[in-house]
């Protein structure tokens, strides 16, 4: 369960959350610790250990804009030194456009609490309306282990089937586990929550939070305890996208295609990384596919991506913006300015303005 304010969930009676964790199944609570560069005090040493010893896991999230970036990862870094178990990188519309800043960011990070530490991206749920937020630097190489999108289906206005369906499509591709953040701060119907919990056994998920703590009624706290058992006889059926110049009516622009092409990269092609589906970007994929024994049409459908994927990404550097592009050198890395598609405009949020477009007023 993420918890926004200590102090206005079950009044800041910890023995009180204590209790109504064990009583509902909740295992882990992740904190908010930070915004932006501030440190919040809610999250301490002796607040972590108390909540240890009473058998719970506490994992730290900060929201971050990017404005700053080594001194939010700093934040990050500083839960994890008061005893965090994970953490969580709350980045959205603040970050769109931002690769060199995301990379500023997940490299001083990772300097600060290793390699391995483990850290989970809570960002939007789809992929495809956000052609310019930088999933492929968070969730890349040396980024976050763990992909928690905030799948909010009341919010977004569809089904939890629907928000499963669309989210694990689009993000399948970026290869990492995916554990779905749902929502009872709306207060959904009980049996939508429970729905909720029955499709992340469907899709395997190896986690499942809830927004938020302060928020949550005692129907949702039932409906969150309760036996949900699973869902008999369904299968998922989960697609991933397919990349295409626009005329062929696939997704022909935006991190995905960033993504494909520093695999693209990779496995030999010489090619812009740009985040545009151009036709030098279709012959690649077009030679790729004659090389691996598929039918060379020139788009990326999930048999493109799977053979893609056996490859790591390129080793790309993002400079600041309208810096030159250098080549590697010695096996080092790519230098590139942000990619042309860093300059679009999401397509939508799925979650409505009157909502917030996308942003909780966590601050």
């Amino acid at each position: 369960m993420w918890v926004w304010y200590v102090s206005q969930s079950n009044g800041g009676s910890i023995s009180s959350i204590v209790s109504t964790s064990r009583r509902y199944g909740i295992s882990t609570l992740m904190i908010k610790a930070g915004d932006g560069t501030t440190v919040w005090s809610q999250f301490s040493s002796g607040l972590v250990s108390s909540l240890h010893a009473d058998g719970l896991r506490v994992c730290a999230w900060q929201y971050v804009y990017g404005n700053h970036p080594v001194f939010e990862a700093e934040v990050g870094a500083a839960a994890v030194h008061n005893g965090a178990d994970c953490l969580l990188i709350d980045a959205e519309a603040e970050y769109e456009g931002k690769y060199a800043q995301a990379q500023a960011y997940i490299k001083k990070l990772r300097q600060l609490i290793g390699p391995n530490y483990p850290v989970g991206l809570a960002g939007f749920p789809y992929v495809d309306y956000h052609p310019a937020f930088p999933y492929s630097v968070f969730l890349g190489p040396g980024g976050a282990q763990n992909n928690t999108p905030q799948m909010y289906w009341s919010d977004i206005g569809v089904s939890p089937d629907t928000v499963y369906a669309h989210t694990y499509d689009y993000n399948t591709p970026y290869g990492r586990p995916i554990e779905p953040l749902g929502e009872v701060s709306g207060n959904p119907a009980p049996g939508q929550i429970i729905r909720f919990r029955q499709l992340s056994r469907s899709y395997g998920a190896p986690g499942l939070s809830w927004w938020d703590w302060q928020e949550t009624s005692g129907r949702d706290w039932r409906a969150l305890g309760q036996p949900a058992g699973n869902i008999a006889g369904f299968r998922t059926s989960t697609q991933m996208p397919t990349l295409s110049a626009r005329s062929q009516g696939g997704v022909s622009s935006g991190d995905l295609v960033v993504w494909a092409q520093e695999h693209l990269v990779k496995a030999g092609a010489r090619l812009s990384i740009d985040g545009g589906f151009g036709p030098k970007t279709e012959a690649a994929v077009s030679s790729f596919q004659s090389a691996h024994g598929l039918d060379p049409t020139g788009v990326v459908d999930p048999a493109t991506w799977r053979a893609l994927l056996r490859y790591p990404p390129a080793n790309v550097t993002w400079t600041s913006k309208g810096a030159h592009a250098s080549a590697a050198s010695a096996g080092g890395p790519l230098r590139l300015p942000p990619p042309s598609s860093a300059r679009m405009r999401a397509r939508r949020y799925e979650i409505p303005p009157h909502l917030g477009a996308g942003k909780r007023p966590r601050r």
